[in-house]
């Protein structure tokens, strides 16, 4: 199982674009793996907690007493626990078929949200500075998009993306579409369920042995 982030989808960085081809690579390599290995991949949103998540950096600066730097308050993201990450592997090892790609469902927030339920149930004062988009940043998370959308299979708590086996045959490109393609929207996480403050403090809260040993 291979792990691979929304940033593989309309990649804008270095990251996004290593992932996307690692995902390409998979998905070719599934076809005719030795062994009778069975190859597959997870595609993450922002998993809380974890290295590289905001919210390790807004506990330090809570207990500095410094300002919340906050990039567009309108910026949103999945949100993923860390349970939850290894959850979705597991059912990737247990319902995977070569090629395929697997996505939690997932609730989304504005990173502005996540900041004052931080700010609330540690009582905290910070000032919030926004500061920007930054390099490489998107507004929303993407986790699938509109043409993979038409073939995912809903599987309750998952999608999965079954590989796409087509051959090159550009003589297809003359033949019907598919007109469900064209009024599907991205999985992104400005079209989901947005959590509101209350419904992240009792997110967070539950995460609270975590939050409390980073703060204090």
């Amino acid at each position: 199982v291979c792990l691979s982030t929304d940033k593989a989808v309309y990649p804008i960085n270095a990251m996004g674009t290593s992932k996307a081809m690692m995902e390409k690579v998979v998905v070719a390599k599934s076809r005719n793996a030795p062994n009778n290995t069975s190859l597959c991949l997870t595609r993450y949103g922002n998993v809380m907690s974890s290295r590289g998540s905001v919210i390790p950096l807004w506990l330090s600066q809570i207990n500095q007493n410094i300002p919340i730097t906050v990039t567009d308050k309108d910026m949103t993201r999945f949100m993923m626990s860390l349970d939850e990450s290894v959850e979705l592997v597991e059912f990737a090892f247990k319902h995977s078929k070569p090629g395929d790609i697997f996505i939690q469902k997932a609730g989304a927030t504005t990173i502005y949200t996540i900041a004052e339920a931080l700010k609330e149930i540690f009582n905290a004062k910070n000032e919030i500075n926004y500061i920007g988009t930054r390099h490489g940043e998107k507004l929303y998370e993407t986790l699938m998009t509109r043409e993979e959308m038409q073939s995912a299979d809903d599987m309750g708590n998952y999608y999965r993306i079954p590989s796409d086996n087509r051959d090159l045959n550009y003589a297809n490109y003359f033949s019907k579409g598919e007109q469900e393609v064209t009024t599907m929207e991205d999985y992104h996480s400005h079209n989901v369920e947005l959590y509101d403050k209350e419904q992240m403090i009792n997110i967070l809260n539950n995460y609270y042995l975590f939050l409390e040993i980073h703060v204090f």
